[in-house]
């Protein structure tokens, strides 16, 4: 925790840029510290030092200072690749945040050779002089081994694929114990009724089934069937524990790291086709309007009848494939009935103004040695829109119902957007000729769902959506119901993922405390303290989660990439600065044309309009243009990609 010592001297927490410059986070400053590479003074990413802040008519645009004493040390471990001589060693980070190499003498190798990706131990931090010095605890991968860069790459964010022996053992004797027949006292049997799991063609736990009737008086009856994992991980338990610690499981390209153990995972709590499982259900009673007239939640036993697939289920909704409605006769109907269904809840949750951000997502396919051998736009048909729905219906049904009971909770909470964001918001949008209705304090969810129609189908479609989506506040986990300002609802929670979501599993618990009436006094204080807790972690575990797939995202693609040097793409300009242009290309791929390669002319840059402007030739360049480019190089380590423009090559 940062605070001040005395006057313009703060403390707080480093954190510090690949090129070795860094900010310093700080409460009693409305801004963060920044701290040249000269000023750092030894400190690491991530320690707690003291800053000694410079005189203001030295700054430049925020405060600055010198690290003047280093508080605590608060890394004990670096990952990286290992570079040697005869004589000694070093290893390269792989962190973004960690500039400086760590020393290793000979003696402390532990067997690992050049371009190994390992793990050092620091075993005497750098100061003014003198670097970081370690030995090598850990050898990830072998030079060249595939899929070492992405390991390494999570192992620097602190994730293992590995559990502990006694958490291993845990899952292991629950996957032994499977569905026994005291397991079924209290539960609703529903494994004759017909409900079935729909997720993507690699997924291996399935964690969410589904099933619809059409009731006598005409409306729906939708099921949302969970595999009921709290029954599985015991509270306070060894599994328990490593779960909460992980909070998330976080997907790599084709590297998982789990939350929980695949004996789980994959197994007694994957809704697996034709096999008896134990599930939380909610039942919905939905009219044709798509509103909610009636629901209940309840423990089940279910057999799932398939294993269904995103892409055989559009194919049939879309195309009528006849091979898929032949093999898939005896439920097709109940497809049918669901894409219905879907369409008018969509068409319901979106009059409200609940925002549906259609960007384009990267599909990154690597080959057997991890090298990618394509970048695509990932395919969002109607199967993944219609299981999104449901989903979403179930989370917000089940938030509701357990805030009017006032029983600790965790729910999915996103705040208005901020001011002066959305004053920003409303210049660039300005850029493109469209209005955002509403004053800049008091924006309404249905005024940014109405900009998202007018450029749906446009080039500029994936820009204005972007831009909007980073004007939002980051959706976070908290124990007070405070909304959801992207999905217009009142009511939000995270129910649908408890195999791969701490905050599912933990409400999961407090569900089945409630259905079977053992919510005691005690038993709310100790959910009030876990919940809180578990709010918080699993909030950093997401945040630590996101940014590790994006590193891996942009390593991955800058590889693609360097094999197309020198080739030609169309693309679209994404962003305008003073230093160049930002382009994306058809395949989501991100590079940059710097201005002084625009050898053409001198270009202003028009910041308020988002555009370039030639001093002599008066040629614009501006967001949301289409722009050919050609492939000029690629820093991988960097994972930086540098484009030119076509015609002026």
């Amino acid at each position: 925790m940062a605070k001040k010592k005395k006057r313009d001297i703060y403390s707080g927490i480093v954190e510090k840029n690949r090129r070795g410059f860094g900010f310093v986070k700080c409460e009693e400053m409305d801004r963060d510290i920044f701290v040249s590479a000269a000023s750092m003074n030894g400190a690491m990413n991530g320690d707690e030092v003291e800053v000694d802040l410079m005189p203001e008519y030295l700054w430049k645009d925020s405060p600055e200072g010198i690290v003047t004493r280093i508080i605590s040390r608060n890394t004990v471990e670096v990952v990286g690749t290992f570079e040697k001589s005869k004589k000694f060693g070093f290893v390269v980070p792989e962190s973004k945040r960690q500039k400086e190499d760590i020393f290793v003498r000979k003696k402390d190798f532990s067997g690992a050779k050049r371009g190994d990706k390992v793990v050092v131990q620091i075993i005497k931090y750098p100061d003014r002089k003198n670097s970081a010095e370690g030995h090598i605890s850990e050898i990830i991968s072998r030079f060249g081994q595939p899929g070492g860069d992405i390991k390494a790459l999570a192992r620097s964010y602190g994730m293992r694929d590995t559990f502990p022996s006694r958490v291993s053992a845990e899952a292991k004797a629950m996957k032994k114990r499977g569905v026994r027949e005291e397991d079924l006292k209290g539960r609703r049997d529903l494994r004759k009724k017909t409900l079935f799991t729909i997720d993507g063609k690699d997924s291996k736990d399935f964690d969410d089934a589904v099933s619809i009737e059409i009731l006598e008086n005409g409306n729906y009856l939708l099921g949302v069937h969970i595999a009921d994992v709290a029954h599985y991980v015991s509270e306070g338990g060894a599994l328990d524990r490593e779960a909460a610690k992980r909070g998330t499981s976080v997907y790599l390209i084709d590297y998982v790291v789990p939350m929980l153990p695949k004996a789980l995972s994959n197994n007694i709590c994957s809704l697996n086709p034709h096999e008896d499982r134990l599930a939380l259900s909610v039942d919905m009673e939905i009219t044709g309007e798509g509103e909610v007239v009636n629901h209940e939640i309840y423990e089940s036993v279910i057999n799932s009848s398939e294993r269904l697939v995103y892409d055989d289920v559009s194919d049939i909704l879309e195309n009528k494939d006849e091979d898929l409605l032949k093999k898939y006769d005896h439920i097709k109907r109940d497809l049918f009935n669901m894409k219905d269904l879907a369409e008018t809840l969509r068409k319901n949750r979106e009059s409200k103004g609940s925002l549906d951000f259609d960007l384009d997502e990267s599909y990154i396919r690597l080959d057997e040695n991890g090298v990618p051998v394509s970048v695509e736009v990932a395919s969002r048909r109607i199967a993944n829109r219609m299981i999104e729905e449901f989903m979403l219906l179930a989370n917000e049904t089940v938030a509701e119902h357990f805030y009017w009971m006032d029983i600790p909770f965790i729910y999915r909470v996103h705040e208005k957007p901020a001011l002066e964001k959305m004053e920003r918001l409303k210049v660039f949008l300005q850029s493109f000729g469209i209005r955002l209705r509403g004053s800049e304090g008091n924006i309404h969810p249905k005024a940014l769902s109405d900009v998202l129609d007018q450029v749906k189908g446009k080039t500029n479609e994936n820009i204005v959506n972007t831009v909007t989506l980073r004007s939002m506040q980051k959706a976070y986990y908290s124990t007070s119901c405070e909304g959801h300002f992207g999905l217009a609802m009142k009511y939000y929670c995270h129910f649908t993922s408890p195999i791969r979501r701490y905050p599912d599993l933990m409400i999961h618990r407090i569900i089945k405390t409630v259905i079977k009436g053992k919510l005691g006094e005690e038993r709310r204080e100790i959910f009030e303290s876990a919940a809180e807790n578990a709010a918080k972690t699993s909030s950093d575990a997401e945040r630590k989660a996101v940014e590790a797939e994006r590193e891996v995202e942009k390593m991955k693609k800058a590889e693609y990439m360097s094999y197309h040097i020198g080739e030609r793409f169309n693309g679209i300009i994404s962003g305008i600065t003073g230093f160049g242009i930002y382009v994306q290309l058809e395949n989501t791929v991100e590079g940059f044309i710097r201005i002084d390669s625009l050898y053409d002319d001198y270009y202003d840059h028009i910041e308020e309009k988002y555009m370039l402007i030639g001093r002599h030739t008066r040629k614009i360049y501006k967001l949301g243009d289409k722009i050919d480019i050609i492939v000029d190089d690629v820093d991988t380590d960097r994972n930086e990609i540098d484009f030119i423009v076509a015609d002026l090559k």
